[in-house]
């Protein structure tokens, strides 16, 4: 088994439409896993990053949020469209994408 650098949790968490909290999932954070994973294998980052869908994190209201380890850096508010600058600047630079870093 790989010693990954980075592992990526992204919440996929399903509630009911008429919750209050909301979900990730309907806020779009299962497209948010497919194109982490295709990124990460066309990237040839397999074996450095594990992505890996999760329930429920906590944070509904601000979803989709997204955790890596090892350091812990949550990300709240993700899209799709932010997987491309979350791989090169956290993950291919090591410095977090301000705009979208959640601190509780």
């Amino acid at each position: 088994m790989p010693n990954f650098k980075y592992h990526i949790f992204v919440c996929v968490n399903k509630r009911p439409d008429d919750n209050p909290k909301g979900c990730c999932s309907t806020k779009g954070s299962e497209d948010i896993m497919s194109r982490l994973k295709g990124e990460v294998a066309k990237r040839n980052l397999r074996n450095m990053v594990r992505v890996t869908p999760c329930n429920c994190l906590g944070y509904c209201g601000i979803g989709p949020t997204m955790v890596i380890y090892p350091e812990g850096t949550w990300y709240k508010g993700v899209s799709a469209g932010d997987v491309d600058e979350i791989l090169e600047k956290h993950i291919g630079n090591g410095k977090p994408v301000d705009r979208l870093l959640y601190n509780d």
